[in-house]
């Protein structure tokens, strides 16, 4: 009777040994290594499962199914293409699925400080499915909120997803921002290239508006115009970004500012100071008054 139970034993945990190996680390014969699987946005375990099945990347969707609910994965599944280089199992093709693993080499993307929409778009010509104008017009409304930084994007990425990435670096490296710094801050990045300086440019804007001037900010004209040299003809533009001709702020930021134009822009230093140039010198030159002003026009930018 003992012997029985020894040998029942055996068989029993054999056949349960099979089974798991069989789920766990079996791969299907004629696995189609170097194809790439598209897991769309919102795919049901299921609807996943029987993908990868169908795709002939594992065996069983109901073994799919249950190792990943045992494992407590079924709901954090990535969606994007993964490419399957070579043959995997069960287990791997899970661990790959919800660590977001895509088997493509990323590509590195700088996006420097006061890069507005249109010369962001231009970084990723390179990428396939990137299609400028599809970008420009999804991004339109997000001009200003596209963080710049060190992004690292899969050769796949489309527009929604640099989109996304960038507005969610916004949030995390600069939280909520009212819409009235951002455009501050987008003037401040486009028009103060030293930023021990800014907090006065800063001041100095904040006081323009208070007193219902102009902001008179020349580096809104590459914005209007699209060429980054201003001309005096720039000055008469019949355009609402125009800070010459309109007072108040423009309707929206110029660029897509960094921490330290925004900072500048919630932190603005109090001063005398009314006018501001930067000078041929690389530095920038306040004045009291516009008489003032006009010496230093004079002095640093002739």
């Amino acid at each position: 009777m003992k012997k029985r139970i020894i040998v029942s034993s055996l068989v029993f945990f054999t056949v349960l040994f099979s089974i798991l190996w069989y789920f766990l680390f079996s791969i299907p014969n004629d696995f189609p290594s170097g194809s790439i699987i598209l897991i769309e946005k919102g795919l049901s375990l299921s609807a996943t499962a029987e993908k990868l099945e169908k795709e002939g990347i594992i065996k069983s969707i109901f073994g799919f199914k249950i190792i990943a609910k045992i494992l407590n994965k079924s709901r954090i599944i990535k969606s994007g293409e993964y490419l399957f280089k070579d043959p995997v199992s069960i287990l791997g093709v899970i661990s790959r699925l919800t660590q977001g693993s895509f088997g493509f080499g990323t590509i590195r993307v700088f996006v420097p400080e006061g890069f507005a929409n249109d010369d962001i778009a231009g970084l990723f010509g390179s990428f396939k499915n990137f299609d400028k104008k599809e970008f420009l017009a999804k991004a339109k409304e997000f001009e200003g909120y596209l963080f710049p930084d060190t992004y690292l994007f899969l050769p796949s990425a489309d527009a929604d997803q640099i989109i996304r990435e960038m507005k969610d670096n916004f949030l995390k490296k600069a939280g909520k921002v009212d819409r009235d710094i951002v455009i501050i801050a987008s003037l401040i990045e486009k028009e103060v290239p030293k930023t021990e300086d800014r907090g006065l440019v800063s001041g100095v804007f904040w006081k323009r508006l208070e007193i219902g001037m102009p902001l008179q900010v020349d580096a809104v004209f590459p914005y209007i115009t699209g060429i980054n040299n201003v001309t005096l003809d720039d000055y008469k533009i019949k355009s609402p970004y125009n800070t010459y001709l309109n007072k108040g702020l423009p309707p929206g930021p110029v660029s897509n500012p960094g921490l330290n134009a925004i900072l500048s822009a919630l932190n603005p230093k109090e001063s005398p100071y009314l006018f501001y140039l930067s000078g041929k010198d690389g530095k920038t030159h306040f004045a009291k008054t516009y008489e003032d002003h006009l010496a230093n026009r004079e002095k640093y930018l002739k």
